[in-house]
């Protein structure tokens, strides 16, 4: 069954708020992290996404600050495989690699732990929305600069009319949810 047909889908899109003009004027933002407040919808965003990458090879997952983190960290849990976080500069301490990226409304850079990625490694990319794909597109390019790859990425929303899917080249997209707009 798609995601888009599992009536799960309704409680994670009905729990999330839409706020209008942020961070700026044009920009719908869709607030995931009230759906941490209603935690069924919690838990079938984790379980359906544990579900459709069970059987697969995937032998690390990367999140991104600061929602990426929320999802992929109990979804790599699920999965039983290691879980490496993305960050914001500075947030991490030690030797770290970086990639910069462009979003709908901002430049910025996500780094990452040197050696928390394995030359050869399959990692899943988890994210709590795509839109233009420039965050995805910098976390593709982190991973190739460890020696990995990336065999997929798992978003709980997606702004199709943003086009960011086409960003990610032959790289397969599972998102929960999609919605319009900016």
């Amino acid at each position: 069954m798609s995601a888009a047909a599992d009536p799960r889908v309704a409680r994670i899109a009905s729990s999330m708020r839409e706020i209008p003009d942020f961070p700026k004027p044009g920009i719908q933002f869709y607030d995931v992290t009230t759906i941490l407040l209603d935690s069924l919808a919690f838990q079938h965003c984790v379980d359906m996404m544990a579900e459709h990458y069970a059987g697969q090879q995937v032998d690390c997952i990367a999140g991104f600050e600061a929602r990426g983190l929320i999802f992929g960290a109990p979804l790599a849990l699920a999965l039983s495989v290691p879980f490496v976080p993305l960050r914001k500069p500075g947030k991490l301490p030690g030797e770290t690699i970086s990639a910069e990226y462009v979003t709908e409304y901002s430049t910025d850079k996500i780094e990452m732990h040197t050696g928390a990625v394995q030359p050869g490694q399959k990692v899943l990319l988890v994210d709590d929305l795509i839109a233009t794909g420039g965050t995805l597109g910098a976390g593709i390019e982190l991973i190739a600069k460890a020696g990995g790859s990336v065999m997929g990425a798992a978003c709980v929303v997606e702004l199709p009319d943003l086009k960011g899917r086409d960003k990610l080249g032959d790289i397969p997209l599972f998102v929960l949810v999609q919605k319009e707009g900016l």
